[in-house]
């Protein structure tokens, strides 16, 4: 038998006798000896393909469904087997496949042996094979439970899937009961407007009922006065019984049903004309202009100024404050023409009727005033939102006027018979915005809910809602064509729409300042945004580009174009107009 270097035989005859195994072969000297000199008492080749191939099943994420029909007896059955697989693989003791394994004595023996020997390169191969069989086992314990899992994974995803579709069957039973209770509570809110009414109307009965059954019992107890008779003015000084009273009082109410009967409703127009924008924009093939530098400042209020509106047809623009007013100023040079203050609190917004000759206002005071602009004197006021009014817009006809109010309502007014021809109810915040489409009897309003609204003035129904914005909505605008909807929310996003496809087109982040109000150029190429920071936002709606002018000291509260272009005007929270050209 052939020894390796620097060990006599007689070492391994006795290494042989205690341990019990053949160290060498007599028949092949040559198998005992290894690489350099040194000895293995065991190769162990560690493959990378798995002992047993076993197959993980791949987790899907993108459809959390499970087909109809699975759901029996022999799934049932084959989730309690696997878990009892689980319980097994838990409980069982993972031990290494191999034929020889040496005790942790002999282990030492052998190290200590190798060491006396001086077989230092034979006992670092040792102690690698020893440190190997140690991490094969905690790889496979590893193995196993990343195995259970899996399985456990595998699990609790069919059981969140059963509950998935279990909501979404109790959600669907909830909808009609929803669908229900909703047009119960507007059956409710008309029954309650007609019993106001039919209360007003006996209320008023019986004061009159009261008032003439106290004459009578006061002319019964009295004695009759004496009445000198005057030629000529015997009916003058006649007194009057409760006959007389009564025919008075109904002689008064045929008065005013006569005069309400001459004040007839409005009727929505049918046959409307063509937007002229529709025109104009073909034909204008001007580039779109952004160079705007900051030409003039008005002073025109002691408080924030909240609206700028452009007269329809002269160079004359009115601004409305929190400090009450709305004054009438000339452009170029910025001459106050005329100052309307008969409001009781702070004014939101102003539109110029179509013609030009009458202004409408929003206030805090919960009214919405129209006023003559020839004399300058509050022709109508409308009474009947609880909470202040926000916005208010024309109809192209000139004979409605709509307002959205802090009361989650918005009101059509009718102009010739001075009422509130309709009410728009479905938001569950503010109305914070509202504007007819140009040429139709179609309403856009926005919410602080989050959502945009399109309704049919004719019928005060929602035709349509659009949902997107993540933060209440300040403001939403039509581009002149009516083929985009521009809306701005409170974290200073604005959204733009496709009016024809109702969907979202594209979502321009300039927060997280508010944006307070959005208009669009005449050309429909251009968007104006007023921002909390002070900074006016114009977006090219072909390229993408977004423009900055800065200039506004503190907040911008809106901005608006002069219908060439080639002018911009912008109010702030400093009481000034600022003048952009």
């Amino acid at each position: 038998m052939a020894a390796p270097r620097g060990v006599p035989g007689s070492t391994l005859q006795v290494l042989e006798e205690a341990l019990g195994v053949g160290l060498t072969d007599a028949g092949d000297p040559a198998c005992a000896v290894a690489a350099e000199g040194a000895y293995y008492l065991e190769q162990v080749t560690i493959t990378e393909a798995s002992e047993d191939d076993y197959e993980y099943e791949e987790i899907p994420d993108d459809n959390f469904s499970i087909p109809e029909g699975e759901e029996d007896l022999a799934k049932a059955i084959q989730i309690v087997q696997e878990q009892a697989t689980d319980t097994h693989i838990l409980e069982e003791k993972t031990d290494l496949p191999s034929k020889h394994v040496a005790p942790e004595v002999i282990e030492d023996f052998l190290c200590n042996f190798l060491m006396r020997m001086g077989m230092t390169r034979t006992l670092d191969c040792f102690q690698s094979e020893c440190k190997a069989r140690e991490e094969l086992l905690k790889i496979q314990k590893e193995r196993d439970f990343h195995r259970m899992h899996h399985k456990r994974t595998v699990q609790e995803k069919n059981k969140l899937i059963n509950d998935l579709k279990g909501l979404k069957l109790h959600y669907a039973s909830y909808e009609p009961t929803i669908r229900v209770l909703h047009e119960k509570h507007h059956t409710l809110l008309k029954q309650k407007m007609l019993t106001s009414l039919q209360r007003d109307r006996a209320v008023k009965q019986i004061s009159r009922i009261q008032a003439t059954s106290m004459y009578a019992v006061s002319g019964c107890g009295n004695s009759v006065p004496e009445i000198r008779a005057i030629p000529g003015r015997e009916k003058e000084y006649a007194p009057e019984g409760p006959t007389q009273n009564d025919l008075h009082g109904t002689r008064e109410q045929d008065k005013y049903k006569t005069k309400m009967k001459n004040k007839m409703d409005s009727k929505f127009p049918t046959a409307m004309q063509p937007n002229p924008n529709l025109y104009f924009c073909k034909e204008n093939n001007r580039p779109a202009k952004f160079d705007y530098k900051l030409n003039n400042i008005f002073r025109l209020h002691s408080l924030p100024v909240s609206c700028i509106a452009i007269h329809p047809r002269k160079d004359i623009l009115v601004s409305c404050g929190e400090d009450h007013i709305w004054k009438l100023v000339g452009l170029p040079k910025g001459n106050v023409l005329l100052t309307g203050c008969s409001h009781t609190d702070w004014l939101s917004n102003c539109c110029f009727h179509p013609s030009g000759n009458k202004l409408a206002t929003a206030s805090g005071d919960t009214t919405v005033k129209l006023w003559d602009l020839s004399k300058g004197n509050c022709i109508l006021t409308f009474e009947g939102h609880g909470h202040a009014v926000w916005s208010c817009t024309w109809h192209t006809c000139g004979d409605f006027v709509a307002s959205s109010s802090l009361d989650t309502t918005s009101k059509i007014w009718d102009v010739n018979s001075e009422r509130c021809r309709c009410t728009l109810y479905g938001h569950t915040d503010s109305v914070n915005s509202i504007e007819f489409f140009p040429y139709s009897n179609t309403l856009l309003t926005g919410s602080a809910d989050k959502s945009l609204s399109l309704w049919d003035a004719r019928t005060g129904k929602c035709e349509q809602t659009l949902y997107g914005h993540m933060h209440s909505i300040n403001d939403a605008t039509f581009a002149p064509r009516g083929h985009i909807i521009a809306s701005c929310d409170s974290c200073g996003v604005t959204k733009l729409w496709d009016f024809r496809k109702l969907l979202p087109i594209v979502s321009i982040d300039t927060g997280p300042s508010p944006g307070n109000e959005v208009n669009f150029d005449l050309s429909g190429r251009v968007l104006a945004q007023a921002s909390g920071n002070g900074v006016i936002h114009l977006l090219d709606l072909k390229s993408g580009a977004i423009h900055r002018l800065m200039g506004h000291e503190n907040e911008a509260h809106t901005v608006v174009f002069s219908h060439d272009g080639e002018s911009l005007f912008s109010g702030g929270s400093d009481g000034t107009v600022r003048k952009w050209s």
